[in-house]
């Protein structure tokens, strides 16, 4: 694996804006993504189950109890590996197993998003990701906020080499995602010299 490769664990909540720094460093970067919903939605999609956030929920418990807590980390942490691309992002990190192989990568940072609750909830809704998403309620959220995946992203972030606070415009966004990769880069820089 090459030493220069840049992996970005991004951690945030619901509708935090994830999906929104993975398509800038898609279109600035080539940056190719591994999102942790995505093997669940293949599951899911396999055996005719609508992929609505509660499934997916529950998917992804049933199979960290029944296969390892840590099972989604390893298939995640194999996809970054074998990987050609320069930047890498994980996307929908949730708990302290996903981070277990990944954190033993090269070049892995985590970046945490965050972005007040009222304004995750009016972009969920918006998006419409989820087939349920557009009837959403304030209270129907805000429970899904409370589930046990979304309750220890909070601990990640506490972990976070980089944080962005997602709270105004997309430029300012987009400027803080600049500003990270920089200081990557020259820590890269800085790497190669010594050697």
């Amino acid at each position: 694996m090459p030493t220069n490769k840049i992996i970005l664990g991004l951690v945030g909540e619901m509708a935090a804006g994830k999906s929104t720094v993975t398509q800038y460093l898609k279109e600035h970067y080539s940056a190719v993504t591994f999102r942790f919903s995505d093997m669940l939605r293949d599951i899911l999609d396999r055996i005719y189950v609508e992929p609505e956030r509660h499934n997916l929920q529950i998917l992804s418990t049933f199979i960290r109890q029944n296969y390892s807590e840590d099972i989604m980390s390893k298939v995640i942490a194999k996809d970054v590996q074998n990987s050609s691309a320069r930047v890498i992002i994980t996307e929908g990190i949730r708990r302290p197993s996903d981070i277990v192989y990944l954190s033993q990568l090269p070049g892995f940072h985590i970046i945490a998003i965050n972005t007040d609750e009222r304004t995750r909830y009016e972009r969920i809704v918006q998006r419409r990701e989820n087939p349920d998403d557009a009837n959403k309620t304030w209270e129907q959220f805000r429970a899904e906020g409370q589930q046990e995946s979304e309750q220890k992203i909070k601990e990640i972030a506490a972990r976070a080499d980089f944080m962005i606070d997602n709270n105004g415009t997309t430029e300012e966004l987009h400027k803080q995602v600049e500003k990270i990769i920089t200081e990557i880069n020259l820590v890269i820089l800085a790497k190669a010299r010594i050697h």
